[in-house]
């Protein structure tokens, strides 16, 4: 394939999901799951880097963070093998939403910088350090006999979850089930309408895979009304892929 790095150029992206090569035959409930949440479908997108296509482009690209688990858990969670009888299949791990959460948090963390008001950065830098010193501190104390008892006195720093609203207008969740949104929806402290596009891409379309955050944003622009699309709007996609993967990427609308 050519390459359009230090020059100018238009790409063709493709984001799909086939679920055929991999449909399941036998009764095992891990292994069933991609069957009942799947679905077939795909979309596709022009991109370009040319100043001239910025008259007429819908969105500008600001940013975008991938992050990549490197674990057991992590690669397990989603995983291409074969049942006990034989039937190959994806398995699904019952620690998805736990890995797929660590995973976005990771994320999230490196894709913040770049969008949230210095107002919440504060605080997430203010958390980090505090666990740092206390996990340093603790290790130190249970080293030593005669201070192992204070370990347990230290207190525990929570984490700060920032507020992603300050940054963001809109937000494409990967439709990966009810479980997965109902997860990130409490854990980012969103509102129902923020987690609508992803919820009835789900209903009407099932699970995509990567293609379904594009779905989501098609629903941004023509059908939501709560909080509707406007020029100067920014809209973060996140998705997630075995591996475990997620990736994020933020939009502003033109």
């Amino acid at each position: 394939g050519g390459s359009i790095k230090g020059g100018t150029g238009k790409a063709l992206v493709v984001s799909t999901e086939i679920i055929t090569p991999n449909l399941y035959h036998g009764n095992e409930r891990a292994f069933l799951l991609q069957n009942t949440l799947f679905r077939v479908g795909g979309a596709a997108m022009v991109l370009s880097n040319k100043w001239t296509d910025g008259r007429r482009a819908w969105y500008k690209l600001l940013h975008t963070v991938r992050v990549q688990g490197s674990t057991d858990a992590a690669l397990g969670a989603v995983y291409e093998t074969e049942d006990v009888n034989g039937h190959r299949g994806v398995r699904l791990s019952k620690d998805i939403v736990k890995v797929a959460g660590k995973c976005m948090e990771k994320n999230m963390t490196m894709i913040g910088p770049y969008v949230l008001p210095l107002s919440e950065q504060i605080p997430v830098v203010w958390s980090l350090a505090g666990r740092f010193v206390v996990k340093g501190l603790r290790g130190a104390l249970k080293g030593s006999k005669k201070t192992g008892w204070l370990a347990d006195k230290l207190p525990v720093v929570k984490h700060y979850v920032p507020d992603f609203k300050r940054g963001i207008d809109h937000f494409c969740i990967h439709a990966g089930g009810r479980a997965v949104i109902d997860g990130i929806e409490k854990n980012m402290k969103l509102e129902l309408f923020h987690t609508e596009p992803s919820r009835m891409t789900l209903l009407n379309y099932g699970n995509t895979s990567s293609s379904s955050i594009w779905y989501e944003l098609e629903y941004i622009q023509e059908t939501q009304r709560t909080n509707p699309l406007r020029k100067g709007h920014r809209v973060m996609q996140v998705a997630f892929g075995s591996g475990f993967k997620c990736t994020s990427g933020v939009w502003l609308k033109l």
